[in-house]
Parts: structure tokens; C-alpha cells; sequence
């Protein structure tokens, strides 16, 4: 049976690369590596994309919720999050086999593939991707059951993200865009492959937890991202390392007894939630 492949751009408007690939395969016609798959091109929220902001009124990428989806929420990516479901899902019965979703981000996190689940098939793809893309981050945020997850790449059987920056919002950097496309385009080639690779294991990331930014008496924040902690996502974070710079010139540094690898650092869609970074581990899968 051919593999169903959903690729989505756009699901959040300002993040380009995406939406431009997507634009891309409409106009050109699909890679080779797509080749003996069902591949179905999505620009999800279309009114965020005209408007390049994120979203109009909340996070698409927060309403995959099996709570949000049977909501009689009236905003509008709500409405979109139903009408998604509708076309890619239902969660939890689809009959997409993977929902391939691209994103970018403010921070230096490379191109890197974010997986929700550790199974074989997911286990395999992440070695194929570093196989092919050694420069390529692997991270695994399966701090709780895929279902449970918000995101809209879980409507499909199978969902992963494709998280390539540091790229500002609203833009599009060549050097970025090829970064996305090679790995959406690697993780084709992987889905189309009837006799799926064994390959030796490969290192990757565990997602931790945020790390807010210090904040004053009045809510608002005392502190920056340290110059030394800027654009090194995925480096460790030794103890005692310097993490912020406080606004009276002090140094905060890394208060665990371990190492941390910080990801999405100084992210610009975080800024008003007040997340410094995330935090992993580092493992093997």
C-alpha cells in the first residue's frame, strides 16, 4: 500500500522556509525522493501566512489537544485546528501515515528533526536522517504519549517536525531553506523505502524542561541571554557556566550539579512567555 505522506508549511505564518517549499514542489512538482509515495502539500494557515505573523488570534500549533480539538472554541486557528482535523485525521484514526511539518526558528538549532515518539520506525528514521545530514540534530520530546501532544503533526498515524534557524521571523535566508528541504526531502527518501536500513545507533537529545528568564518584583524581566550562552544550542551547559547577564551587570550562572544541552535559545515566539531556553539530555538512540 502506498505510504500517505502529509507535508505541511505554514503552520505557523512567519516561519518561511516551509511555505516556501511547499510553494516550491505546487510549482516545480515533487523531488525524486517522493517518489512512490502519496504526498499531499498543505499551507496551513493561510490568513497567518497573507498577514506574516504566527498566528491571528493563538498558536495553531498548540490546538491538537484531544480536549482542544472537542472544543466550541470560536478564535480562528480553534476553528482551523477543527477543520484540520477533519481533513488529516481524525486523531487518532488517520489515515495519514506520517505528517511531515516544517517550522523555523530565531535560534541556532541548525536542521533539526523533532521526533514524539521513540518506536522502531521513528528510532530508524532518526539514524537515517543523521546518516545522511551527520551536521543534523535529533531531538525527542516524548515527555508524555504521542496523542496527548498539541501539535498538528500528530493528526497523522505518525508526526514529526522539521525545525531548521536561526532564520528571523517574516524571512527567508537561502542557506536555511536548503536546510529544511534537504531534510523534509531525507526523510521522503527514508518513507519511500520498502526494506527500511539497519543502521548502527546515533546520538540524540531528550527534551527537559523551559528555563524562564529571571523576572522583578513587577513581573517584568531582570535579566538577558548571556553572550557566552548565545547561538549555542545543543552545546552543553557546563555548572557554573554564566546564563544570564542581569541588567545590573551581574553574571547568573548554570545552578544544576549536571550539564544541560539548551535548545531554542533567545527564541523570538518564547519572548512573551518569558522562556529563556529548553533544556535535554543527551542519549542514544
Amino acid at each position: 500500500m502506498t505510504p500517505h505522506i502529509a507535508l505541511i508549511g505554514g503552520t505557523h505564518g512567519n516561519e518561511s522556509s516551509g511555505i516556501q517549499i511547499i510553494r516550491n514542489y505546487r510549482r516545480l512538482g515533487l523531488p525524486d525522493a517522493a517518489q512512490g509515495l502519496n504526498v499531499s502539500l498543505h499551507l496551513a494557515n493561510p490568513a497567518a501566512i497573507n498577514a506574516n505573523v504566527r498566528y491571528v488570534e493563538d498558536d495553531l500549533n498548540r490546538q491538537f489537544t484531544p480536549a482542544r480539538l472537542r472544543s466550541n472554541d470560536a478564535s480562528q486557528e480553534a476553528v482551523l485546528a477543527r477543520h484540520l482535523n477533519e481533513t488529516l485525521g481524525p486523531k487518532g484514526h488517520s489515515d495519514v501515515d506520517l505528517v511531515i511539518d516544517i517550522h523555523n526558528t530565531t535560534s541556532n538549532m541548525g536542521a533539526t528533526l523533532i521526533l514524539l515518539d521513540d518506536d522502531a520506525f521513528n528510532v530508524q528514521l532518526a539514524r537515517y536522517v543523521k546518516q545522511q545530514m551527520p551536521q543534523a540534530n535529533i531531538l525527542l520530546e516524548d515527555e508524555k504519549p504521542y496523542n496527548e501532544h498539541a501539535y498538528l503533526c500528530t493528526l497523522g498515524k505518525r508526526g514529526v517536525m522539521v525545525e531548521v534557524g536561526a532564520q528571523p521571523q517574516g524571512v527567508l535566508r537561502e542557506d536555511i531553506l536548503l536546510q529544511a528541504q534537504t531534510m523534509t526531502e531525507i526523510i521522503l527518501a527514508f518513507c519511500a523505502m520498502s526494506d527500511k536500513p539497519d543502521l548502527p545507533p546515533c546520538s540524540a537529545f531528550r527534551l527537559g524542561e523551559n528555563v524562564m528568564y529571571p523576572l522583578d518584583d513587577f513581573g517584568l524581566r531582570s535579566a538577558m541571554i548571556h553572550h557566552e550562552l548565545q547561538d549555542r544550542d545543543f552545546l552543553p551547559l557546563m555548572p557554573g557556566q554564566p546564563v544570564f547577564r542581569s541588567f545590573d551587570g551581574k553574571d547568573i550562572t548554570w545552578w544544576e550539579d549536571t550539564p544541560t544541552y539548551p535548545h531554542f535559545i533567545n527564541e523570538a515566539a518564547y519572548h512573551k512567555l518569558d522562556v529563556a531556553f529548553a533544556s535535554a539530555s543527551q542519549i542514544t538512540l
